[in-house]
């Protein structure tokens, strides 16, 4: 490799369009161009690779067909579970429970309930490591309690939840489980089994941007979010992108191939990667559980460096690396994951998520440690 050439590490924010994902929409995109509602036969071809991603994408997840629902996103797929579902259940009661390190895209929505539609929403802490507490959750649950939303693993420092335990809790207590499972799928298991409703977003598993999945377990109504048209059984209006779809599904079969043993290489990887930034910068802080997390994240704060510069020192040394969630556009700012989490405001502002995937190669892993030396001693010998 070209000691200049980009080593990419972040993963967590995007991944590139997997090749069986681009063979599965090529054809979608120079061929065939029909509209999946057209009666026609071109119509007909476009209905018939939709309802084949959606057979495959239930199959991965355990599900049935008529449980997908095809989204824009990740973003909408969590839009639509949240706000959808709460909506639709008020006369139970106008209560949600989530937590604080979740995703903006949940984050956000509850707070529109909170703010906009006289919902009361209970922000569960999380532990030092990240992690919500079963019992903590089984104490928020009132009567009014009508939906629950934690995602199985953190974005930003790649934290499992314990979601089989938190699901069973809301099963027993008759309110609606919600998990953001972005992250998760295509590094390691993900099943709807004990959800009630389920996100996932096709760029992060080699799939297409702008297409995502929502479970929905059968029989539950939700409020649609948009107006139109039937599509999706009438629960998400809008003419479909069959070519990503037909992307999403050949992206997500590839992502779970060989899954277990692809998660155990990207673990070593880390593992070489953090021994390596402990020999060079021996202050580094570790983000994260240390053995409950996603095998491909590794969270790291450099106390005593200037966020922004290390993440501009970094791009400059052909490191691509991230702060935490690529979807928080500008500056550097302080994690609300990591203060959530407890982390000082300044260390948090120091923080990089490197986060690897599929073609992620022990040479890249080496080559960015020949390069990261000479970088901090630049950085340490800028900040005194």
């Amino acid at each position: 490799m070209n000691a200049t050439a980009m080593i990419y590490l972040d993963y967590n924010a995007t991944t590139p369009l997997a090749a069986e994902a681009y063979a599965a929409m090529r054809p979608h995109l120079e061929q065939h161009f029909g509209n999946a509602s057209s009666i026609h036969a071109a119509g007909r071809e476009a209905r018939a690779a939709i309802d084949d991603a959606r057979d495959r994408m239930a199959k991965l997840l355990g599900a049935k067909a008529h449980e997908i629902i095809f989204t824009g996103g990740g973003t909408e797929a969590d839009n639509l579970a949240i706000l959808g579902l709460a909506r639709q259940r008020m006369g139970k009661g106008k209560h949600v429970v989530t937590c604080t390190t979740e995703h903006h895209a949940v984050i956000e929505a509850c707070e529109h309930l909170q703010k906009r539609e006289g919902f009361r929403v209970t922000w569960l802490p999380v532990d030092r490591h990240g992690r919500v507490s079963p019992d903590e959750l089984a104490s928020a649950i009132t009567p009014e309690t009508s939906l629950v939303s934690v995602m199985s693993a953190n974005n930003e420092t790649g934290t499992r939840q314990p979601i089989g335990e938190l699901a069973e809790i809301c099963r027993t207590r008759g309110v609606l489980f919600h998990t953001d499972a972005i992250q998760s799928f295509g590094k390691e298991a993900v099943a709807a089994e004990g959800c009630d409703a389920l996100s996932l977003a096709a760029h992060k598993f080699g799939g297409p941007k702008g297409a995502g999945v929502l479970f929905l377990r059968a029989g539950l109504p939700i409020e649609r979010l948009h107006h139109g048209g039937a599509h999706e059984n009438q629960r998400r209006p809008g003419t479909e992108n069959v070519a990503a779809i037909a992307g999403m599904a050949a992206a997500a079969e590839f992502a779970v191939r060989d899954m277990g043993a692809e998660a155990r290489r990207q673990e070593e990887l880390r593992d070489v990667l953090w021994n390596g930034l402990q020999a060079v910068f021996p202050n580094v802080v570790l983000n994260g559980h240390p053995t409950e997390r996603l095998a491909n994240t590794l969270n790291v704060s450099f106390p005593g460096l200037d966020g922004e510069t290390l993440l501009m020192a970094l791009d400059l040394a052909g490191i691509a690396v991230s702060s935490g969630s690529a979807c928080m556009v500008g500056s550097v700012q302080a994690s609300h994951v990591l203060l959530a989490m407890g982390v000082a405001r300044e260390l948090a502002r120091a923080t990089v998520r490197f986060s690897l995937g599929k073609s992620t190669s022990p040479a890249e892993i080496a080559i960015a440690l020949e390069r990261l030396p000479a970088l901090f001693a630049r950085l340490q010998e800028a900040a005194v």
